[in-house]
This record gives C-alpha cells, sequence and structure tokens, in this order.
C-alpha cells in the first residue's frame, strides 16, 4: 500500500460527517479506538491495517478499493447514494464500477445525448469522463432526483411503434437483475448499443433481449458482455406512432398479396416500371 494511502483519510472524515456522527460514536460503532480513528482521519495511520479497511469497508458499505482510490467528496450526491447502495460493483461482484457522468454548473448531473453518429464511441468511452464532456448535455424539469437519465437515439424498426431515430431517455441500472421483463436501453461489448425488451436468467446468468416487432428473433447476451444497462423511462419522436395491424387487416393483406401472386403466375397482371 503506498505511503499516501490514497483518499482514505479524507474518505474517512467524509464519510463520518455525512451520516453525522462523532468520533466518539464512529469508533464505538467500529470497535476501535477515537485516538486510532482519529489518526486514520489525519493520515496519521500511513499504511491502515487490512483489519480496520474491512471494518469501515462492511460499515459503510462500499468496497475497500472505493475508499482507497475515489475522492467521494467530489461525486454527485446521486453516485454516492448509488454506492452507499451496495451499488459500486459490477453483477460478477468482481470489479469496481463508478458510472462516469458530467455536472452542471449547479452540480447537478446532466442528460447526456448519445446520437446515432456517436454510438461507436460511446462503447469505448462510456467509462472516460472526457469523452462524455463531448457529448451535448441537457436538462430537463420535474425528473426525481435520485435517478442518473442518459438519452440514447435509436436506429431501425425493431421496437415500433417507437419510430427509427426517436430519443429514448434512460435511468442507469447499477443493479441488473431483473425481476421481470423490461424495456431498456443495452450496452454491450458484442451488440453496442441497443434498445430491446430486457430479461435477466438468473441461472445461465444470461440476458433475453427482445424486439417488440416480431419479425427480429430474440437473442441471448451473456452477463459479462454488459457493460450499461439503462431503464426505458420517457421518449420523444417526432413520428406519430402507428396503429398496430389487426389480424383481420393481416389477413386481407395477405389475401391480396396471394391474388395478385395468382394473376402475375397467369400473366393477366401488369407490372409498373
Amino acid at each position: 500500500m503506498g505511503s499516501q494511502s490514497f483518499f482514505w483519510a479524507g474518505n474517512l472524515k467524509f464519510l463520518r460527517k455525512r451520516r453525522k456522527l462523532s468520533q466518539d460514536m464512529l469508533a464505538e460503532n467500529l470497535g476501535m479506538t477515537r485516538a486510532k480513528l482519529n489518526a486514520h482521519e489525519n493520515g496519521h495511520s500511513k499504511s491502515p491495517a487490512i483489519e480496520d479497511l474491512l471494518l469501515c469497508a462492511d460499515y459503510f458499505r462500499m468496497s475497500v478499493d472505493t475508499l482507497l482510490r475515489v475522492d467521494l467528496a467530489k461525486l454527485s450526491e446521486l453516485k454516492i447514494r448509488d454506492l452507499e447502495a451496495g451499488n459500486d460493483v459490477f453483477l460478477s461482484g468482481s470489479k469496481v464500477r463508478i458510472l462516469a457522468t458530467t455536472v452542471s454548473s449547479s452540480n447537478e448531473d446532466n442528460i447526456e445525448l448519445v446520437p446515432i453518429k456517436a454510438k461507436a464511441g460511446y462503447l469505448g468511452g462510456f467509462g472516460d469522463p472526457e469523452y462524455l464532456s463531448t457529448l451535448p448535455v441537457f436538462n430537463l424539469p420535474n425528473l426525481p432526483k435520485d435517478k442518473k437519465y442518459r438519452m440514447f437515439q435509436t436506429e431501425g424498426d425493431s421496437m415500433l411503434p417507437i419510430a427509427d431515430g426517436a430519443y429514448v431517455i434512460g435511468s442507469y441500472l447499477s443493479e441488473w437483475r431483473l425481476t421481470k421483463e423490461t424495456p431498456c436501453v443495452v450496452v454491450t461489448t458484442s451488440e453496442g448499443i441497443s434498445f430491446k425488451m430486457l430479461s435477466f436468467q438468473a441461472e445461465e446468468r444470461n440476458f433475453l433481449l427482445r424486439s417488440l416487432n416480431p419479425i427480429y428473433t430474440p437473442y441471448i447476451v451473456p452477463a459479462e458482455e454488459i457493460r450499461e444497462i439503462w431503464k426505458f423511462e420517457y421518449y420523444m419522436s417526432d413520428e406519430f406512432p402507428q396503429e398496430p395491424l389487426t389480424l383481420q387487416q393481416v389477413g386481407i393483406e395477405i389475401s391480396e398479396i396471394n391474388r395478385k401472386l395468382g394473376l402475375m403466375q397467369k400473366g393477366n397482371l401488369e407490372v409498373s416500371p
């Protein structure tokens, strides 16, 4: 462990004050002396014992890596609450995952826009704050403050009646164990960015991705290929949704196609140039 112990001292003091605890109270909760806690908070303990690191990690429900390497005082309120909820690891529990984001001048999370032309770059830059700072950003009133939002432009007709080119706003899901099929924007290493109906298959640790348009076949993506999931919240489009065809209308269309094919085979139907 390095001599500076990274952000350990500042993070410990930050989290204690965040919970409105005195040093005496926190020391008692952790089962250590006030003198030892004071030494940790003031950087006098250059190499914290692993036992103390684990005590604090369990108490604050954060990984040791987060307590050491992430400057918590610089994170937005939303990200800190996400960490406090125990959501600072990937589904596998093997890697720290701090959501990169951008904030406004008032330190509120922006809604970043990922247009179609930015999809390729997003797959490689979604975790890079510098890359995210190049995306267009905006804010919408009356959105709940306890969620992180991002907007993605859709491509194709797989989710009709949501039209090609529509803009989908999703809220970030740090916990991927979906209990029911949910519309989501999914970022994967193999498929890039997809907007699909998503369900989690716990036993196989896979996700099933299904289109609303029935001409597309559902497919499986292993959990380890998932990079981000954004739960559908709203969408915007300049196209009015089309009414779905009834079974009767579909039958009429098929009959008409068959009639024209029969006429063409008999040579009784002229084909327009």
